[in-house]
């Protein structure tokens, strides 16, 4: 039983091994650091500060920000050790679901970030009364500053140790919002424990120690870059704050930092891959031929493979002249990272891997915060293909179903990280979380299977996912059926289907109804052949580019279709053929049936 409480890590950074450059960020183009004793001392300031304005344990406050601050971390902590609950927000969702997050919540305070977030929470704060008032961690004119809350340094801090002693690990720590099918978000609840656990369990398995650099530049407002920060608070690790636009380059972050081990996301591991790839085009002669004979040999890397004679001696000359290289561009000394939010591209893994820069995928969910599984970084503890091993102290089953392949079947969970439920929410957290003998498992909605790695292992493999929403190779969830829904309702279309998982951005495959294309054909004087043709004419193809610039103003930027493909023959719930039919009889997509028919159109529009 682990009775850590979240706050507990600062303090014990403080006490056991304390640095002086604990978390920090650039400013007007300078990294400036907080030590640990400046962070606990700012943190018990914002504790005190937040209790003078009348706050009390139970009561929400939300923050939102596009990049992580030291000062976002004071205040996170000032919040735990006080029973505040915090209310972390995505910077990029809207106005409305600000208002949707803010009235469920019934937050009291918001704290904001640079970027136009004030405006867009000033907008949401009309139609939220129980919110009194809006900080900012930036100077703005009109908008009152985050510093403005803080206690002075010589102030009475017993009022704050005094809830601090009184907080519990079972005691609720936040509410972390996440996406919902309907559209609205659902508040994940989850006590100092759920986290705790996460935060002990994968500091046992994360190449870390105390004094090493780490880079952090995911979102806080995503539960798995916030409990890396936990884990850096716990290991001691110096934790310096960026954002994504500033990684690259020869003046880039990674080599300002040179960090021993950073969290990422595989749509970044994407564009540092495509970003090498680009370079190896523009060399010529030698130079360009080293560079894709390196990368041919990456295409056979595995774990724990070992190469000898002559080709182990190719594999030296490609670290030498081409992957010690690219160590060097992400700063020299990365003993390691980890992906998860969707699944990495084989070929970005086995790249990494075979430059000497470890990458690991892992698996998890909110609802759990977030860890299920884990590739290790020791050998025979990692597998390619899967998720990795069962985390120490989970357990996983796999419930088979009429629709599932023999081994597989949706994936439950049984974990002390599983959350309390959704907030407010009482029947959307009874269709995920079900008892079975009297003990809470978590219904993840994705659908796996166990398979035998090195020594006998047992590994994880995600095989689909049962619920509707996808999402991108950067971590963000899109509901289709909206879409999906917006598009059949326009007289060009019969039939679509958004894809998307694991892929840079959301595309369609559209079923044009015959008739609706014959009567605009002849209304524009396009000559009509038969369906299989039209699909293919040029005025045709723009008048359904014009259709995607019509639906996709009403969806977020992530949810906006950025390429389409028609296809001709209908999806239809019984196959001539005897083929496997696109529809179950009550006529609702088999998503992964249409995936595998379509798979060489779907490669063309992500080419």
């Amino acid at each position: 039983m682990i009775d850590k409480r979240l706050f507990d890590y600062l303090s014990d950074q403080l006490q056991n091994h304390p640095l002086d450059k604990a978390f920090g960020n650039k400013i007007n183009g300078e990294w400036q650091y907080f030590s640990s004793a400046e962070m606990v001392s700012l943190a018990n300031r914002a504790s005190l500060g937040l209790l003078n304005l009348g706050l009390r344990p139970g009561d929400k406050v939300a923050t939102v920000v596009y990049q992580t601050l030291p000062e976002w971390v004071a205040l996170d902590y000032a919040m735990l050790q006080i029973g505040v609950i915090h209310v972390p927000m995505y910077p990029t969702i809207s106005s409305r679901e600000y208002e949707y997050i803010l009235n469920e919540s019934e937050a009291k305070y918001c704290i904001v970030g640079e970027g136009g977030l004030y405006s867009k929470v000033l907008t949401a704060k009309e139609k939220a009364p129980n919110l009194q008032s809006i900080f900012t961690f930036h100077q703005r004119p009109g908008a009152s500053h985050w510093t403005e809350l803080l206690a002075p340094e010589n102030s009475d801090f017993s009022a704050v140790q005094k809830i601090k002693d009184s907080i519990r690990p079972d005691d609720l720590a936040t509410i972390i919002y996440t996406s919902g099918t309907t559209g609205n978000p659902k508040g994940v609840m989850l006590t100092h424990r759920n986290i705790a656990f996460n935060v002990e369990m994968v500091s046992k398995l994360a190449p870390i120690a105390s004094g090493d650099r780490v880079l952090s530049f995911l979102p806080v407002s995503h539960v798995y870059e916030r409990v890396a920060v936990y884990l850096f608070t716990a290991v001691g690790a110096s934790v310096s704050f960026t954002g994504t636009d500033n990684l690259g380059g020869e003046s880039g972050d990674f080599q300002a930092i040179k960090p021993h081990f950073f969290t990422c996301v595989p749509r970044l591991l994407e564009k540092v891959y495509e970003r090498i790839y680009n370079k190896g085009l523009e060399l010529s002669g030698l130079k360009r031929w080293l560079f894709f004979w390196a990368l041919g040999l990456a295409e056979d890397w595995d774990f724990d493979k070992k190469y000898t004679g002559w080709k182990g001696f190719q594999w030296k000359i490609a670290d030498r002249l081409i992957f010690s290289k690219w160590r060097a561009g992400l700063g020299g000394f990365v003993k390691g990272t980890t992906t998860g939010a969707s699944a990495c591209p084989m070929r970005v893994l086995r790249t990494f891997n075979a430059a000497g820069i470890p990458v690991r995928e892992l698996y998890g969910l909110s609802e759990v915060a977030p860890g299920l599984s884990v590739n290790g970084f020791v050998p025979g503890e990692a597998m390619l293909g899967t998720v990795g091993q069962v985390i120490d102290g989970v357990e996983l089953r796999i419930e088979p179903g009429p629709d599932f392949r023999p081994g597989e079947g949706e994936i439950l969970a049984k974990t002390p990280g599983l959350m309390l439920g959704y907030y407010k929410q009482p029947a959307q957290t009874a269709e995920m979380i079900r008892e079975i003998d009297g003990e809470r498992w978590l219904a993840t909605g994705d659908v796996g299977m166990f398979v035998t790695g090195p020594g006998g292992r047992k590994f994880l493999k995600i095989t689909d996912r049962k619920k509707e929403l996808l999402k991108t190779s950067g971590g963000k969830y899109v509901a289709p059926t909206p879409i999906e829904s917006m598009l059949k309702e326009h007289h060009l279309v019969e039939q679509a289907m958004v894809v998307g998982e694991n892929m840079k951005f959301v595309s369609a495959l559209i079923v044009p109804s015959e008739q609706g294309l014959r009567d605009w054909c002849k209304k524009h004087n396009v000559a009509w052949t038969n369906l299989a043709e039209m699909i293919q004419n040029p005025q045709v193809l723009r008048r359904y580019d014009m259709l995607l610039e019509r639906v996709n103003p009403n969806f977020s930027h992530v949810d906006q279709l950025k390429k389409f493909a028609l296809v001709a023959e209908p999806w239809e719930a019984i196959k001539a053929d005897g083929s496997e039919a696109e529809l179950t009889p009550t006529l609702k997509m088999k998503r992964r049936v249409i995936l595998q028919k379509y798979a060489k159109q779907i490669e063309e529009m992500y080419q």
